[in-house]
């Protein structure tokens, strides 16, 4: 199913400042080598959590590639990762066996099994064919006997219900039924013989990618991603061999198979375990509290590797790759970046950002010119962090939702473009606002949300500022925005924006703002003291550039003792 790691003291080189070695190893020629040599020996490149068994592989294996590599045929795909022991206590019978999975019993009687596609720990994938329509499948056989304890009971369960959750999905694969019987659990997919998207780079001339091949692949990793955290669900193992193309074709559609190490989040919640596999995994992952971003730069480690051919975080030790993902940067002076588009590697430096406030989401991704060109705006899905954003707004004070909206005037087209897209789609009827009902199917489909209909209505009243029912873009994008993203990706830019926002308060251009011009602006009746006190720090009677800078990157909730008068 998948691989996972656990946490290591960090130490290792410099990525700014590439030794000799470095630059001869960090090849994708060196992680074929790795492939085939890592099946005996403990990888450097994967990262173990030992709480989490996990039950066998997804089809990641076609025939051709089990030839080509004899150890992969001799040794368990996930024989690098370090597991708990699974070995049968005398005398008690394994959960998997005691376990009813409530799965249909009759695959005999509806599949025929074939040849071996690739195995894992727990389980056997195959070829099957469907007795009725002659259809070919692949199929995962689990043993019940190795479901010693309850977490491999639940790990099934849970692949099983991921697959159901994401299936439609274009470029995901297909999930048809599980069934069980005494000693067995099955699972029926999609069969995928094109192979992983790994080999396909490797295959590549210099192991690159053009920048217009490399869009096309890093969109539908996107999309699977935004179908993901939609669901409340994490990845946790965004990586090449995790992608198979659904046929040898050179415009087959990219599938992710192995949904080993996902798993759902709750709203607000972080992981604090540390899964998935050391050249990928995010920096917030090794601090332990992760979330939905970490598939996000995962993606953009994939899309630096895609174009250049190397691997943006390297060593020699897996320690060292922590060193350099918690501290360094990418490189983008050697070759070819030179060759390269300025807006690929924009689009890699954002998502490769380190603070995950900061980084695009999946759905952000989707809308940057790199990868939209080609792509269709009706493509792009809701982005979580929109419909994450708009349900704080309404959390915020009156002050700060007056300084967003303040700030969010000054913003052009390109800074607005992702939240335009998102506007578009969730404006089902085009007609230029979103109304109650529509704000309502927005807010449905971030599923681990279940939002009462009075919620609802209070989120829209807060961002509608000019009380007309409904909500137009400007007032969509002050609720909306990414005040982090802002500030990191263009300090100088965030610098100009931010006092432009200042100064629509600061009307005396004196350099602050004070109780006068806060109501002259905002309009509010009554005592202007608790708007005031929120953002004085220095308690001295008056807002300054600084305080107010503080105030947007805080989210500060609304006090009950300040009201609009006009609203309340």
């Amino acid at each position: 199913m998948g691989s996972c790691f656990s946490s290591s003291k960090v130490s290792g080189s410099n990525s700014q400042t590439p030794s000799t070695n470095n630059n001869t190893t960090n090849t994708l020629n060196v992680h074929q080598n790795q492939r085939n040599t890592s099946k005996a020996t403990p990888s450097s490149t994967t990262v173990v959590n030992n709480s989490r068994k996990q039950q066998g592989s997804n089809y990641n294996r076609d025939k051709g590639n089990i030839d080509k590599k004899k150890q992969e045929k001799q040794q368990p795909r996930n024989s690098n990762v370090i597991k708990p022991s699974s070995r049968r206590q005398s005398g008690v019978i394994p959960c998997g066996k005691r376990t009813d999975f409530g799965y249909d019993k009759d695959f005999d009687k509806r599949y025929s099994i074939g040849k071996l596609l690739g195995h894992g720990q727990f389980g056997y994938t195959y070829v099957a064919t469907d007795k009725s329509s002659g259809d070919r499948v692949a199929v995962k056989r689990i043993e019940k006997n190795k479901m010693v304890l309850p977490i491999a009971v639940e790990d099934v369960k849970r692949e099983v219900k991921i697959l159901k959750a994401l299936a439609g999905h274009e470029n995901v694969v297909q999930f048809y039924n599980s069934f069980e019987d005494d000693n067995y659990v099955y699972i029926v997919m999609e069969l995928c013989e094109g192979g992983e998207l790994l080999d396909r780079i490797l295959s590549k001339k210099d192991s690159r990618y053009t920048e217009k091949d490399a869009a096309v692949v890093v969109r539908q990793m996107l999309k699977v991603a935004a179908e993901c955290h939609l669901h409340g669900l994490v990845h946790r193992d965004m990586k090449p061999e995790n992608f198979l193309f659904k046929s040898s074709k050179e415009d087959s559609p990219l599938k992710a198979t192995d949904f080993g190490l996902s798993d759902f989040i709750r709203p607000g919640k972080k992981f604090q375990d540390i899964v998935g596999s050391a050249y990928y995994v995010a920096p917030e992952v090794l601090k332990r509290r992760s979330g939905p971003e970490s598939d996000v730069w995962s993606i953009g480690v994939i899309t630096y590797i895609l174009l250049c051919g190397r691997r943006p975080f390297w060593d020699k030790t897996e320690d060292g790759i922590f060193k350099e993902v918690l501290r360094n940067k990418p490189d983008f002076r050697r070759k070819p970046w030179s060759n390269i588009s300025n807006s690929a590697k924009d689009f890699v430096k954002k998502l490769l950002v380190k603070d995950p406030r900061a980084r695009l989401t999946a759905a952000q991704a989707l809308s940057h010119p790199w990868v939209r060109e080609g792509g269709d705006a009706s493509e792009i899905p809701l982005d979580i962090s929109v419909l994450s954003n708009m349900r704080q707004f309404v959390r915020y004070s009156r002050l700060k939702q007056f300084a967003l909206r303040a700030l969010a005037s000054t913003l052009d087209e390109e800074e607005l473009a992702d939240l335009r897209d998102q506007f578009s789609a969730i404006d089902v009827d085009k007609n230029g606002v979103i109304s109650l009902e529509e704000m309502r199917t927005a807010l449905a489909k971030d599923l681990p949300w279940k939002m009462k209909e009075s919620r609802v209505l209070e989120i829209l009243q807060a961002i509608d500022s000019n009380t007309d029912g409904l909500v137009d873009f400007p007032e969509f994008v002050a609720a909306t925005l990414h005040v982090h993203q802002l500030e990191e990706h263009n300090s100088t830019k965030w610098q100009q924006r931010s006092q432009a926002a200042f100064e629509k308060f600061d009307v005396d251009r004196d350099g602050f703002i004070t109780p006068e011009e806060l109501k002259m602006h905002t309009g509010l009746k009554g005592s202007i003291d608790p708007l005031l006190e929120e953002a004085d720090i220095d308690k001295d009677g008056k807002i300054s550039l600084s305080e107010f800078r503080r105030l947007l990157r805080t989210a500060s909730m609304s006090s009950p003792t300040v009201r609009d008068s006009r609203r309340m």
